[in-house]
């Protein structure tokens, strides 16, 4: 039987607009574990980093000798997507039958919405006030999908239950949560953190991402992780704009802070994903507070040649974690893992029926990943 695998997360938070049925809201984490609200479609970049490179290395990804400091602290994001995410379809209840246009149209879950008659569609207010203006009339969809855009024709049908036009899909515009930061580049304080990407719960996709906000955060809890259900770190965010998110990978997240973040003192040598080695190694995780805690853990079944974010197992062995946790939990993704005094990967993935068990990313896939050019995702 194949392991259930759960990306140990960005505690997220997203919010969704309906355009066929009741006003929606899901996530991953119950919803009074963090605020969500605030967002702005522009966010200007702060501190060194630039939208061209987030690392300072040398050419050919060399990154002997490279020193970052590590991190191991919360971080919280707010973001606009980059046009609208379908989550799912819905019939409208017609005065003759129910309907769903997007459906029709040859629209899925997944697909991103980016223009309609032209025009882009920035968010899902946008989507609503089109298909009221148009009153059943067709309309041009262009929308993304695995990374292709196409145009479809969609006609709105008119709701019997509240007379409105609508297209049958939900959609989502926005989102919120807490993460882990991996490390940072004294250079340019630029940081790389999750270790995977922020991915829609409903379709397992990348989010396409504009920049997005980086925010304090305070943990205030943890729920425990048990087999069959994985726990999850819980916080508020407690500090204004701290700052910027310029790129959503398979890899993780990557940005801008303004000034170093508190508790980020310990500068490390990169350790190669050759000089990792099976056994002992330790994490660096918040789970209350804003201050890393050290904890001890196995490292086993090293798969040098993967370019992916599950390289190698992660087996927590410190009885404190265990005790306050239960083992890796939701909100623990990005915790940077140490080696033999060097910096050599982050956590990114828990195993559902076993807490104390997960998956690391080597530190090269996250850097790789960082000096990628700043296309947009999706």
């Amino acid at each position: 039987m194949a392991k259930k695998v759960l990306k140990c997360a960005l505690a997220l938070l997203l919010a969704f607009s309906v355009f066929g049925g009741l006003l929606s809201s899901a996530s991953d984490v119950r919803a009074d574990s963090v605020y969500v609200g605030g967002f702005s479609n522009s966010y200007p970049i702060l501190g060194g980093g630039s939208s061209d490179s987030l690392l300072a290395a040398k050419p050919g990804n060399d990154y002997a000798g490279l020193a970052l400091y590590v991190g191991g602290m919360p971080f919280g994001v707010k973001f606009m997507t980059d046009g609208v995410v379908v989550t799912e379809l819905c019939d409208i209840k017609t005065d003759g039958a129910k309907k769903c246009p997007a459906k029709d149209a040859g629209i899925v879950p997944g697909d991103v919405i980016v223009k309609i008659n032209g025009e882009a569609v920035t968010d899902a207010t946008c989507l609503t006030d089109i298909a009221e203006k148009n009153a059943g009339k067709s309309i041009t969809v262009t929308y993304s999908r695995d990374g292709k855009t196409k145009d479809t024709e969609l006609t709105p049908v008119r709701c019997a239950e509240d007379g409105r036009y609508k297209t049958g899909m939900y959609v989502k515009d926005s989102g919120a949560g807490i993460g882990t930061v991996t490390y940072v580049v004294p250079e340019t304080m630029s940081f790389g953190g999750l270790g995977h990407g922020i991915c829609d719960a409903s379709t397992g996709k990348l989010i396409p991402m504009q920049r997005g906000s980086v925010v304090g955060v305070t943990i205030s809890g943890v729920v425990r992780g048990l087999s069959g259900s994985p726990g999850e770190v819980r916080g508020y965010f407690s500090a204004p704009k701290t700052g910027t998110l310029l790129k959503n990978t398979e890899w993780g997240v990557f940005g801008a802070f303004a000034t170093l973040p508190e508790g980020c003192t310990q500068k490390l040598i990169i350790g190669t994903k050759n000089e990792l080695q099976n056994g002992k190694a330790y994490i660096l995780s918040t789970l209350e507070g804003t201050t890393p805690q050290k904890y001890e853990i196995e490292i086993s079944d090293i798969k040098t040649g993967s370019t992916s974010n599950k390289c190698f197992t992660v087996k927590v062995t410190d009885k404190n974690l265990i005790d306050k946790s239960g083992g890796i939990v939701q909100g623990m993704s990005g915790s940077p893992i140490i080696q033999n005094g060097k910096l050599v990967g982050a956590v990114t993935h828990v195993l559902i029926n076993d807490p104390t068990t997960g998956y690391g990313i080597f530190i090269e896939n996250m850097l790789n990943a960082a000096q990628m050019p700043m296309a947009k995702v999706g």
